[in-house]
């Protein structure tokens, strides 16, 4: 089993610093850089195993905080087991941070992370993949279609409000993606009905974007994340199977 180091890092962005987690294997070789977006969440410990997982699998994984506008995390303090239906408040002070993070801001802030990765000694030469969940498949979307240079394989699990109507809509960055695309969507999602899902399916398509996606049935929104009343076991290991295949296609 591959050795992995964890650290915190704070990186520079035109509005301020953003705390992150960077994971990467122990033994100082550069490997395929991997940005990892957050669920509504944010940056706890789960998603730090997450990265080092990653890490473990031979990438060099950086998981940064999107919400540093609002402070450093948590932002807000969260149980070690979440469970929003038995804490309403938790969502009721995050949803306001999530809707202030715009694609301006996103993909501002994701030119700031792949000029992190490409300047650290630890991340191999070349584009990088991208994982994003719930909220982070959306960043996902505006990241990997405001950078297509610096892209090569974009993933997003479990996301939600991916096709919307307004100018902003995640589903219309296809146009502008060149990367390999997996979505791993939930079939009980109310964020995701399977009308949008089509949709979204259809618009990677006519942009001619190389892609998967396929429905993890029985899994709700949420289903990857271990400390929180959504996660499925068996759509987690599904993610990670899919996930990983992916990376090893492109890298």
């Amino acid at each position: 089993m591959t050795s992995v180091q964890g650290t915190a890092v704070d990186i520079p962005t035109e509005d301020g610093v953003v705390d992150a987690y960077f994971a990467h294997p122990g033994d100082g070789t550069p490997r395929p850089g991997v940005l990892l977006y957050q669920d509504a969440f944010g940056l706890r410990p789960h998603l730090r195993a997450m990265a080092d997982r990653l890490a473990e699998a031979g990438y060099a994984v950086l998981v940064p905080n999107v919400f540093y506008r609002n402070g450093r995390a948590p932002v807000v303090e969260l149980p070690e087991f979440i469970d929003p239906g038995a804490r309403p408040e938790i969502f009721e002070a995050i949803y306001p941070i999530m809707l202030s993070l715009t694609q301006e801001l996103v993909e501002r802030d994701a030119g700031a992370y792949l000029r992190w990765l490409e300047q650290s000694e630890l991340v191999a030469d070349g584009p990088v993949g991208l994982t994003g969940y719930c909220m982070g498949a959306r960043l996902v979307l505006w990241t990997a279609g405001a950078h297509p240079d610096r892209v090569a394989a974009a993933a997003g699990f479990h996301g939600g409000r991916l096709v919307t109507d307004t100018p902003d809509s995640p589903h219309l960055s296809a146009e502008r993606i060149t990367a390999e695309v997996y979505f791993g969507h939930a079939d009980n999602d109310s964020s995701l009905p399977p009308e949008d899902i089509e949709r979204f399916a259809d618009a990677l398509t006519a942009a001619g974007v190389r892609h998967t996606c396929e429905v993890y049935t029985g899994a709700e929104h949420g289903y990857t994340q271990a400390d929180t009343s959504a996660y499925n076991e068996a759509g987690a290991e599904r993610h990670w199977a899919a996930l990983l295949d992916l990376l090893k296609r492109t890298f």
